[in-house]
């Protein structure tokens, strides 16, 4: 990416568009602290954050990975409750009340009854509600999502998608790159679109996902079509 510059203010949800191989992955990984950028600086709250420790990274932002590979075999709840070691002294064990909360948002997931489900017998799909899940349970203030919708059927797409929208409503900045130009479209205040080669494109989400910016960007041509509720953004 060539100077990029963006500032992504609480309460919002930016979604990253852009064909694969585009850069979505690498800005994401870039924003998290985990790629050195090669000018420039990224601040998390004020502050430089290759200066910060990943603990203190860890109780402000959260990263869900594009592909998650278990080191070992451990339950959903277990998983998810792995979500609260970046709040822990290091002695210090997870409380009841975290393991209700735990419970809670499993449930809230539609993984009712899979908590004592070995994570690794899981569909790709479930076993992304399970990582979606640990970072709720992290509550960082800033959400990196690398794809959050992937594998997921549209019920739960949905799901995932209203919940990130609830939580830009109560304060946290989401960031999500994703493939789907009508959930950007629905559920978006800021879009970045990644054209390759280093060229970007960022604004307000009614001023980018539109037919004309999709064609540009995937090369096939989109319209809007209009709903009772809403428009969608699809592929003409």
């Amino acid at each position: 990416m060539e100077k990029l510059s963006l500032s992504l203010p609480a309460g919002s949800i930016t979604c990253i568009l852009g064909l694969n191989g585009s850069g979505k992955t690498l800005t994401l990984h870039t924003l998290a602290g985990l790629r050195s950028s090669t000018s420039g600086s990224i601040k998390l709250f004020g502050d430089e954050i290759n200066e910060l420790s990943r603990r203190q990274i860890a109780t402000r932002l959260g990263l869900l990975l594009q592909v998650h590979e278990d080191a070992f075999p451990v339950t959903v709840l277990e998983a998810v409750m792995m979500g609260q070691y970046s709040q822990l002294g290091f002695w210090e064990q997870a409380s009841v009340s975290g393991e209700e909360t735990a419970r809670q948002i499993i449930e809230e997931l539609g993984l009712a009854g899979f908590a004592n489900r070995l994570i690794n017998s899981l569909s790709g799909g479930e076993r992304r509600r399970v990582a979606i899940g640990t970072m709720r349970i992290q509550d960082p203030d800033i959400w990196l999502l690398d794809e959050p919708t992937n594998h997921l059927d549209p019920q739960h797409q949905m799901s995932v998608m209203k919940m990130l929208q609830g939580l830009s409503s109560q304060g946290k900045t989401v960031v999500a790159s994703i493939h789907d130009p009508m959930l950007a479209a629905r559920y978006a205040n800021f879009a970045l679109l990644l054209h390759g080669n280093g060229q970007w494109e960022f604004d307000k989400a009614e001023q980018l996902l539109t037919p004309a910016r999709m064609q540009a960007l995937y090369a096939i041509p989109y319209e809007n079509i209009q709903g009772e509720r809403f428009s969608s953004l699809v592929p003409a």
